[in-house]
């Protein structure tokens, strides 16, 4: 089976997208040195959100513990087609998923081989509980699917997944497995998201064993993400190999600490189902106005003094943002990554 990441690379290399890129490294790394925010380029990667309602009731998502106090909807397929038309020339991925489900869009189909067809690599997550036909999903250009799934049994994986049915999760995977073999498709790349937490840590080598008799492409363990002192005991891992946190009395904070930087505010921003633009996925609320892509193009907002000002704080005061204080960003949030299938 051809590399993954030659697959990738094949379909999304231009000399505009390279230079581009480069524009960003470069711009970045100047910014941390003087303290000073510069930009060069255009994002090189966007994430899109198709809609911020989930199917699930997970108790530390904002959308499925209803938390997420902004606004919920669905983007049309109009504002996805203008946003892909503006950002297509410069930007080679778009990460389909933001708050919510995006499968429950009921036009995610069209915009994911939209996007493809732009030659965008096009990256899903999903629950798995909410799939279309495996042989029209295999054949909507996406180009990576990550499919979250965190236990062995139904008992443990409802625990996290309230409401998720496992059974139906393995069998839409069994099924676009299936499909991508009859359609003689590299792709979705399927990779396995199990985010490992105290009550699933034990089922480790059923998963790995699960995955290999699934025949995905990629396990990855992903350390989990808590919000409050009961999540230490109810989520946070026993084992601390696992943790993206260190245990302070009563309390915890990152590992490794902020750090006075961010790649994200300068490669990846985030336009929300309404055309909001977030300067990251971490303001799940959007407290930080940017602009919306309706009336401005991503262009200009990308640049402009409010993305400059929060930019220019990061770089010498990252925790006065409470957006930041919780931010994977400098962490290696995936614990392990596993290659399971060689299919042909």
């Amino acid at each position: 089976m051809i590399s993954e990441y030659l697959y990738l690379f094949r379909k999304c290399f231009n000399f505009i997208r390279l230079i581009n890129l480069i524009k960003i490294i470069i711009s970045y790394y100047l910014s941390i040195l003087f303290k000073k925010s510069i930009v060069w380029g255009f994002p090189p990667i966007v994430m899109i959100e198709p809609t911020n309602i989930c199917n699930l009731k997970c108790p530390m998502c904002p959308s499925g513990n209803g938390s997420l106090k902004r606004e919920k909807g669905y983007m049309n397929f109009h504002l996805f087609q203008k946003t892909i038309d503006e950002i297509s020339k410069k930007t080679f991925l778009v990460v389909l998923w933001n708050q919510g489900e995006p499968f429950l869009n009921k036009d995610f189909l069209k915009m994911s081989k939209y996007a493809s067809d732009k030659g965008l690599i096009t990256l899903v997550s999903t629950n798995g509980n909410y799939l279309p036909d495996a042989d029209e999903l295999v054949k909507a250009g996406i180009d990576i699917l990550v499919v979250s799934l965190d236990g062995a049994t139904q008992e443990t994986y409802n625990k996290y997944r309230v409401n998720g049915d496992l059974a139906k999760v393995l069998e839409n995977v069994k099924n676009i497995v299936k499909a991508k073999k009859e359609n003689k498709s590299h792709t979705p790349f399927v990779k396995w998201q199990f985010i490992v937490m105290r009550h699933n840590e034990h089922e480790l080598d059923k998963i790995k064993n699960l995955a290999k008799k699934l025949e995905v492409d990629k396990l990855q363990l992903k350390s989990v993400q808590i919000y409050s002192k009961e999540d230490v005991l109810n989520f946070l891992p026993e084992n601390s190999k696992f943790r993206r946190y260190k245990i302070k009395g009563d309390d915890f904070e990152l590992k490794f600490g902020i750090r006075n930087r961010c790649r994200r505010l300068w490669s990846q921003p985030v336009v929300n189902w309404n055309g909001e633009i977030a300067v990251c996925c971490f303001d799940k609320d959007i407290k930080h106005k940017m602009g919306n892509i309706k009336k401005t193009s991503l262009q200009e907002i990308w640049k402009n003094q409010a993305f400059q000002q929060i930019r220019n704080e990061i770089l010498t005061d990252r925790k006065q943002h409470e957006i930041c204080t919780n931010c994977g960003e400098g962490i290696k949030l995936r614990i392990k990554e596993t290659k399971i299938s060689q299919n042909k």
